[in-house]
């Protein structure tokens, strides 16, 4: 348990490092937002393949390996207290991760294809991109945080109840969730992604921080429960 508590905040770490390495690669590398003629995303793709290659490894298909070890560490910490709601909430968390994993893999698997086709045909390449581009945005949640946003939405619900985590975490983690759901409706969805995006960026800096340190805590406290058993 004490080790899965430990996996679970590093996890939550490298989440939180992840949004801030992905979006400084995707808004201020590759400027994606402000090129909308799928020519010039293919053209981007050829030019900028491994940089693309990399951030869809680090935003999306690691992300999602390392957000269902937060989704078990969660669950660990939670079930007792919660154990309807977590089971729940540890279901969708896969779920998400899954869907996060297989958007970047497909998103991944398109451009060796895309990029040899446009040495030949430019125009059916921009056409081909814009396709597997359409499935993995898809599958990555480009359309609302619903997933994300019900996860962190019943964790932090669950949390509550159990007592098992800071209050102030817990509130936050409930706007965060109530953020990502709202992303769902169209005319908001990219405002309120982004808003989802950076405010969990801190939720999991937070949960991160309060999961390593009860795993210290409880670490640290060891040698002096071992003293004391010598003692008596």
């Amino acid at each position: 348990m004490k080790t899965l508590q430990k996996s679970g905040g590093f996890a939550a770490l490298y989440l939180a490092v992840a949004y801030l390495v992905g979006m400084v690669l995707f808004l201020v590398v590759l400027d994606y937002p402000s090129i909308t003629d799928p020519a010039q995303k293919v053209a981007l793709l050829v030019e900028k393949q491994m940089v693309i290659f990399s951030t869809n490894l680090l935003m999306y298909v690691f992300f999602g390996v390392f957000l269902i070890v937060l989704s078990l560490a969660l669950y660990d910490r939670l079930k007792a207290g919660a154990p309807a709601i977590m089971q729940v909430a540890t279901v969708i968390g896969i779920i998400w991760a899954g869907s996060l994993i297989a958007g970047g893999m497909v998103s991944n698997a398109g451009i060796a294809p895309s990029v040899a086709l446009y040495a030949t045909d430019p125009a059916q390449a921009a056409l081909s991109w814009q396709g597997i581009e359409t499935v993995a945005s898809g599958l990555g949640n480009g359309n609302g945080e619903i997933l994300g946003g019900l996860w962190t939405l019943l964790v932090s619900l669950a949390a509550l109840r159990a007592g098992a985590l800071p209050k102030g975490l817990n509130i936050l983690g409930l706007l965060v969730g109530a953020v990502g759901i709202i992303s769902l409706i169209p005319g908001l969805t990219e405002v309120m992604t982004g808003v989802f995006g950076l405010s969990q960026m801190v939720w999991f800096v937070w949960l991160g921080i309060v999961l390593l340190r009860g795993y210290l805590g409880e670490t640290a406290s060891k040698p002096v429960e071992l003293a004391h058993q010598g003692i008596s």
